[in-house]
């Protein structure tokens, strides 16, 4: 993810169209919010619009609002979703379900930021940045004639590919731990994780991605058997049979010398995670983590890390 909030840094403070893509679940959204808080209009408002939920007749309606009369129930005139993003970003989630006539029309509003209500005669331009995701493979998509290849290469000027997170399984322990602290603070709790359970988060295989993860965690939290509830589930598998056992790891250390480890790489990694989320803002670090400036500061050179480099 380093590598992610990189090309973040780089792109954040233009104004230049931004697909992302993955599975579902591995964290998309995040670096939709992420990429609007480093841009040119962070206090500008941030506006999700998911694709996949809203039904086809009132598609073009809710992008592009309507005016009165327009079609049988419209009794006022209603802004569209584009327009609620004027001066912010619009975040187009599941871009390939746009039916392929409205993939028409949202190409030529992304040429020139123009568009007009339906049932109206009057242009209204906006300024907004769009970012876009997608969980399907839209190569595939534009072979079967479902996605206009001309609107591709329109979204697709950066394309950042977010990897699933059972390949960057050492941000588990770092993720675990920012969960935890915020289902702890949402519910009252105390919860903590013993050195077992974060083995057990990092070896699994998460098809759900980061979701799944947040999810398992919440249970965690408000469940007073949640460990164990997820310690069930890893030995069953996901089909409700029990899975294969895996050849135990050679143990070298202590119980305490690996929870003493474990401890240390949740830290870093949940340190590391705030920090890049802020922008290296390390007052900002040290409200949310709620400690003092200094202890931030001894914190961050004892695990070693060091801020991008801006270009």
């Amino acid at each position: 993810m380093r590598a992610i909030f990189t090309v973040i840094e780089n792109i954040a403070d233009t104004d230049a169209t931004v697909l992302l893509r993955g599975e579902s679940g591995v964290g998309k959204d995040r670096i939709a919010r992420a990429i609007h808080a480093r841009s040119a209009r962070p206090q500008g408002p941030f506006v999700k619009v998911n694709c996949a939920a809203i039904p086809q007749g009132l598609m073009e309606s809710e992008l592009f609002g309507h005016e009165k009369g327009a079609f049988t129930g419209a009794h006022r005139r209603k802004p569209g979703q584009f327009e609620f993003a004027n001066k912010g970003t619009i975040y187009l989630d599941e871009i390939a379900e746009l039916p392929l006539a409205l993939q028409a029309k949202l190409l030529h509003v992304l040429q020139d930021f123009r568009f007009s209500r339906v049932g109206g005669h009057g242009v209204i331009d906006v300024d907004i940045r769009v970012i876009a995701a997608t969980n399907r493979n839209l190569e595939e998509a534009m072979a079967r004639g479902e996605f206009r290849e001309d609107l591709y290469y329109r979204l697709n000027v950066v394309e950042i590919w977010v990897p699933p997170l059972r390949e960057r399984r050492e941000e588990i322990p770092g993720l675990a731990s920012l969960f935890l602290a915020k289902f702890n603070e949402q519910y009252g709790r105390q919860k903590q994780l013993s050195p077992e359970t974060i083995a057990r988060l990092t070896a699994h295989s998460w098809s759900g991605n980061v979701r799944e993860l947040e999810n398992v965690i919440r249970r965690m939290v408000v469940l007073p058997d949640g460990e164990r509830a997820f310690e069930t589930q890893v030995v069953r598998g996901r089909n409700g049979h029990a899975a294969a056992p895996r050849p135990a790891p050679v143990v070298t250390e202590g119980l305490r010398e690996i929870a003493r480890r474990g401890a240390r790489e949740a830290e870093r990694h949940a340190l590391a995670e705030v920090l890049e989320r802020v922008g290296w803002n390390r007052a900002e670090a040290s409200r949310t983590l709620k400690v003092s400036y200094k202890t931030l500061l001894a914190k961050i050179s004892e695990c070693g890390l060091t801020p991008p480099i801006r270009r």
